[in-house]
């Protein structure tokens, strides 16, 4: 155990730099396991596709739908501004592209 820790400690540290609304969005995979569950449930109901734009419609109005049973009904992420600028401080070279 104390081998395993120390082994993946220099990646796991960082995290704990983190402020808090960054770590309960990168350690949180809910929304994640939710849209894999969703698609493929989207995909199933329509059967096939005329073309692979139509399948992408699909999966984007099922990735920004409003959900009623959220308490977040508009799908925002609260303080996002606060996330991204965490995240552009300690990560801009990946961030950087994805901003614009």
């Amino acid at each position: 155990m104390i081998r395993s820790w120390q082994n993946s400690s220099n990646e796991f540290v960082p995290f704990l730099e983190f402020p808090a609304e960054l770590r309960r969005i990168v350690y949180t995979t809910n929304a994640v396991e939710s849209l894999n569950a969703r698609f493929p449930r989207a995909v199933r109901h329509r059967g096939h596709f005329p073309n692979e734009q139509a399948a992408m419609k699909i999966l984007y109005l099922v990735a920004t739908t409003k959900r009623k049973n959220r308490a977040n009904l508009n799908g925002k992420t609260n303080g996002w501004k606060t996330i991204l600028n965490t995240l552009t401080i300690h990560h801009r070279d990946r961030i950087a592209d994805h901003i614009k």
